[in-house]
């Protein structure tokens, strides 16, 4: 007959039996992984929460100028506007002054000044700067055949060759003989009517 013992070790479940390894144990130490080297330097911890401030930077300089800086440079601004205008304006009147008055410089007109002509039959004239020498012809009543000359002042200074004449009659005196009045660069001549020419005055 089977003791209590017996019994009771019948009773228990297998599952709950420890499991024990077949032949000799060998205990195996574990295996462990080399950490990553930390840096050998530390950061400090910084409590504003920005970033870090590098302790090699270079301090920012600022630079202030000195109040003649921007004068001069306004100024030199100025004179070179000024320049820069002069010869613009020069340019421009030389263009104008070549596409009305051609090269050498001629101007024309008609007018009655009592030298056998007439309204229907005016003079005709023709004025010209000729390398600086100012010259007017005069052709009565559009005559060629009685044609004449008169000689005008030298111009003088740059480019001289390049003003244009003009020619402007004004009767003073009403009589219908009117003086001749020659323009260039500012300056005027008057020519007297007498005798049927021009005389320089």
């Amino acid at each position: 007959m089977a003791t209590a013992v017996e019994q009771h070790e019948k009773i228990i479940p297998k599952s709950a039996l420890r499991h024990r390894p077949i032949g000799d144990t060998t205990e195996t130490a574990p295996v462990t992984t080399p950490r990553a080297s930390r840096p050998k330097h530390r950061r400090e911890p910084h409590t504003t929460g920005g970033p870090p401030s590098g302790a090699g930077k270079k301090p920012v300089q600022t630079y202030t100028w000195h109040w003649t800086v921007p004068v001069g440079i306004t100024m030199a601004a100025t004179v070179t506007l000024i320049l820069l205008f002069q010869i613009i304006w020069a340019w421009g009147t030389t263009f104008s002054n070549d596409l009305r008055y051609g090269r050498p410089r001629t101007f024309q007109t008609d007018a009655v000044v009592g030298h056998q002509d007439s309204k229907t039959h005016p003079s005709h004239f023709i004025a010209v700067n000729l390398n600086g020498r100012v010259q007017i012809l005069e052709l009565p009543g559009g005559d060629a055949t009685h044609a004449r000359v008169y000689s005008g002042p030298q111009l003088s200074g740059k480019d001289a060759d390049l003003v244009p004449v003009t020619l402007h009659f004004v009767d003073t005196h009403g009589d219908h003989h009117p003086m001749m009045i020659a323009q260039f660069g500012g300056l005027e001549v008057r020519y007297a009517n007498e005798k049927g020419v021009f005389v320089l005055q």
